[in-house]
């Protein structure tokens, strides 16, 4: 619990926010600052003005001046209730302008991330920073911050009127300091270890939300509603418990400057009142009524400036899970020289290629692939072979540990990535299917797409009438108003909506029934025609007429050629054949 209030790493953060989102606005910050200070001397002068009054009451007994005393007042407070408009008005404004600044380039540069930092990071992570902790810090930079300056203003100014008013009186409040500074050392480090712990729980809660959601088929047909009932409560009761800690912690504060202000005020009536009493000095009642209401206006907001560093803790919290986004490791970047890849005839080989998730576990030992240009040529296998991760590496989701993937002879590295990619149709058996209609998930792979191109696409994966009955009408999020069979001709209907030169068919047809995949590859059949085809497949029926095979077991290729080639060699592939077109035996028969 040890920790200093600002680590290196606290104002490395905080010097990173501050040039990058806020020092562009100085003058409308220095124009705040100004209103503040107007704020602090309009209390200062409500003091002076208020102990004239005092005597005018008390002395003077003189109504005109009484009057000229209250109208004081309220021109004083109407320029503070002017500036209480201007200054959270102005400042939210610059504050959720740097917010948005801020939200861009976190989505800007998390888009570019490396498919690694997707693959081990959950969404609900994610969507936690980029809401609810950006959101978070918006309000206490555009509120909190403000305020607090404020307060600290306030406090400076009315303590030298006080100060210039009875440095004798005003020392014996300073022995309230001390306490306070070590309760805010306390609290803050305290605050800081349990912040770190609430939004680490917050986040895994977020996550079982989403693992529920998206599992609530198979919860049902399991009847698992009350073990997942429990799995959310116990998570419950860990944000609870972190919670009330919080809470608990930042209350630290205000019981100890409420006990150090009773001292203080005892000190000051006791020695006030006997400052006032002897004619030594030069202080009557009307100054120590003047003095003890200084001190009100002071506690006050010192207060608040204690709870602002019980919040700043947390914030900093915020601040650090924020950034480390922002020095997360970018998607591999174009060399200088990179060039603009413009081939229409594409060959892709990955010669010597050496790969692994994680750098003890590799899952390609020199490997080497050829994709011939203008063939069809198919990669099986058994699960976990890697099939998908070939296709990850042609593409450059993933980057070989060693060996190279050759475009046309020439290494991948050696062209911009978007010309790379622009090569690219995919088919997958993971489709992204986005909360809109039919029409507007087949346009996301060409936005500038007429509707009659769009409609031939949907004409050749076998979902136009869908398309036409449902019209605008959404899909629901995730695509969960739609079959998988249906998500999946859309994926199909982007390929042929925007053609590349390479098409990649990641188990296109896996979610088609036997009639719908039937007619699906006649259409794929013109898709292909004069294209470098890789097909990642399950069922082999689909890939009997490839120009080339290659059968992965472990990461490495163990047979190879064409399908006829392949069954009379009887290995890995002739078995694989064969158990597909086994038919399964009846419970009668067995």
């Amino acid at each position: 619990m040890r920790t200093k209030m600002f680590t290196p790493k606290d104002i490395a953060n905080m010097r990173w926010f501050w040039s990058d989102y806020l020092k562009q606005k100085t003058g409308w910050l220095f124009l705040i600052f100004l209103m503040i200070v107007l704020q602090g001397f309009v209390l200062q002068q409500f003091l002076a003005i208020t102990e004239t009054g005092l005597r005018v009451i008390f002395t003077q007994g003189d109504l005109r001046d009484l009057l000229e005393v209250c109208a004081l007042i309220f021109g004083i407070f109407a320029v503070r209730a002017a500036t209480s408009y201007f200054i959270p008005s102005l400042s939210a404004r610059l504050a959720g302008e740097a917010i948005f600044r801020m939200r861009s380039d976190l989505i800007t540069r998390v888009l570019y991330f490396d498919q690694k930092f997707f693959d081990g990071t959950h969404s609900t992570d994610l969507i936690l920073r980029l809401v609810n902790q950006v959101q978070d810090l918006g309000l206490f930079v555009g509120q909190a911050t403000v305020n607090a300056l404020r307060d600290f203003v306030i406090i400076v100014i009315v303590s030298g009127y006080l100060i210039y008013k009875s440095p004798l009186l005003f020392c014996s409040a300073l022995v309230a300091l001390p306490v306070i500074f070590l309760m805010m050392h306390f609290v803050s480090a305290r605050i800081k270890v349990i912040r770190r712990n609430f939004e680490s729980v917050l986040g895994r809660y977020m996550s079982n939300i989403d693992e529920m959601a998206g599992g609530m088929r198979t919860i049902k047909m399991a009847r698992q509603e009350k073990p997942e009932i429990n799995r959310m409560v116990d998570a419950s009761s860990g944000i609870k418990s972190l919670f009330v800690k919080l809470q608990q912690s930042e209350a630290l504060m205000l019981p100890s400057i409420d006990l150090s202000s009773a001292v203080v005020y005892m000190l000051v009536v006791g020695g006030g009142g006997y400052m006032a009493l002897s004619d030594q000095f030069d202080i009557d009642g009307a100054s120590i009524i003047s003095f003890l209401l200084g001190l009100v206006i002071i506690f006050d907001p010192a207060r608040l400036l204690a709870q602002f560093f019980a919040k700043l803790q947390a914030s900093l919290i915020l601040l650090d899970s924020i950034r480390s986004l922002m020095l997360t490791e970018r998607e591999v970047s174009d060399r200088d020289d990179a060039k603009v890849f413009d081939a229409k005839d594409i060959e892709i080989e990955i010669a010597g290629g050496h790969f692994g998730y994680t750098a003890t576990d590799a899952l390609f030992n020199d490997l080497n692939l050829t994709f011939k240009a203008g063939q069809k040529t198919a990669i099986v296998g058994a699960t976990g072979s890697g099939k998908t991760t070939v296709l990850s590496l042609v593409t450059r989701l993933y980057e070989l540990s060693s060996g190279k993937v050759l475009f046309n002879g020439d290494d991948i590295k050696d062209f911009t990535l978007r010309s790379v990619r622009d090569k690219f149709s995919v088919v997958a058996q993971d489709v992204v299917i986005f909360d809109k209609s039919i029409k507007d998930n087949i346009r996301y792979a060409d936005p500038d797409a007429s509707d009659e191109a769009v409609l031939k696409a949907a004409q050749l994966a076998r979902i136009d009438d869908l398309m036409l009955s449902r019209g605008d009408a959404s899909v629901g999020p995730k695509g969960n108003l739609l079959s998988g069979g249906q998500k999946q001709r859309i994926a199909i209907a982007r390929a042929f909506l925007k053609p590349a030169p390479v098409l990649l068919l990641d188990e296109a047809t896996s979610a088609l029934d036997a009639i719908t995949e039937e007619s699906v590859n006649l259409a794929f059949q013109e898709l292909q025609h004069g294209k470098t085809t890789i097909v990642v497949a399950h069922k082999l029926s689909g890939i009997q007429d490839a120009d080339h095979i290659y059968v992965l077991d472990s990461g490495r290729v163990i047979e190879a050629g064409t399908h006829a080639h392949l069954i009379s060699e009887n290995g890995l592939y002739a078995s694989m054949c064969m158990a597909q077109s086994k038919p399964k035996e009846s419970p009668q028969s067995s």
